[in-house]
């Protein structure tokens, strides 16, 4: 195996209901824990994107809504199958057909649509709008608004953090970030080698929401203060331009995360992982491990010796 470290590394992830999703460009793995504690792992290659059907979508400002979309859909592809690990094989846990699952995730969906709409944007305008009555013009109110997203943003992450199961997700999400930092800085994945690193990564969903709150503020206000249901459908359709931008500054700053300006583009997103991410046991950070080690085995054409190799290097640093 080469141990020089690439300068960047083409790895994501996401944390799931006991386990973690790895993602490579071309494949990506599962690996959760049954209630039982046994680790079951899935493997698949990943559909044709849609930037994959459509290449001349793969330009800078184009290319970042078309994969936040395709990320979104294997994000809630892979939690579907974490779901479905702990409901068949929790005996106390009643199995329901598939059109109610899709019914629920649907509904699920929906509602939490429906619930950031309200938060994100009626909420901070209601809120706000009194202010004209004490003199203030549409920007200053506008930048308030912003304000009030981004404190809303923290206080529902800080809160939902609380509750027992969302605190073991962030744990996996920690648990992630590890892995992918051991193999981004040291070459190398293994539970010892993510247990020395940090929790938090530049590269983080957290980062990019909390970025795309941030560049809104400015490009929000100087758009003016029309009604609201002018002003709403606006900022909606602007969104994606939004979220395209800051797709294209996290992965500048990715490339280049030990550059002065990029630290200082990060730093607002990593300081948010704080609330997003728990510190992981072992036995997380093994999941973690063991589901980038499969990934990068696909990816990469490991021969079977090194894949084996990989494995036991794995389990001698499970303690």
């Amino acid at each position: 195996m080469n141990a020089q470290r690439p300068a960047y590394w083409r790895y994501g992830g996401q944390a799931v209901i006991e386990g973690v999703m790895m993602r490579s460009p071309c494949y990506f793995v599962i690996a959760c824990r049954k209630p039982d504690g046994e680790m079951i792992v899935h493997a698949e290659p990943i559909e044709k994107t849609i930037l994959g059907k459509l290449q001349f979508l793969n330009r800078p400002l184009l290319r970042g809504i078309f994969m936040l979309i395709d990320a979104l859909a294997l994000g809630i592809k892979s939690l579907h199958f974490s779901s479905q690990v702990q409901i068949q094989h929790d005996p106390e846990i009643k199995p329901v057909s598939k059109p109610v699952q899709d019914i629920a995730i649907g509904a699920s969906a929906l509602g939490g649509f429906a619930i950031g709409l309200f938060l994100f944007f009626v909420l901070p305008t209601l809120l706000t709008d009194w202010l004209a009555r004490e003199g203030w013009g549409s920007v200053a109110r506008n930048m308030v608004d912003g304000g009030l997203r981004i404190a809303i943003f923290l206080l529902y992450v800080g809160l939902i953090g609380l509750m027992p199961d969302i605190r073991r997700v962030f744990q996996y999400h920690g648990a992630e970030h590890k892995a992918i930092n051991a193999l981004e800085e040291e070459g190398v994945v293994s539970v010892e080698a993510a247990r020395r690193q940090t929790r938090l990564h530049p590269r983080c969903g957290t980062s990019f929401v909390l970025l795309v709150l941030i560049l809104s503020i400015f490009v929000f206000a100087f758009l003016g203060r029309p009604p609201a249901y002018i002003r709403i459908p606006m900022h909606l359709a602007l969104l994606p331009l939004i979220a395209s931008v800051t797709y294209e500054i996290i992965r500048l700053a990715g490339m280049f995360k030990s550059g002065f300006l990029a630290r200082v583009l990060l730093a607002p997103g990593l300081w948010t992982q704080y609330l997003t991410t728990r510190e992981p046991t072992d036995d997380q950070i093994e999941v973690a491990v063991v589901a980038l080690q499969k990934v990068r085995e696909l990816e990469e054409g490991l021969t079977p010796a090194e894949s084996v190799a990989l494995e036991a290097s794995a389990a001698g640093n499970t303690s």
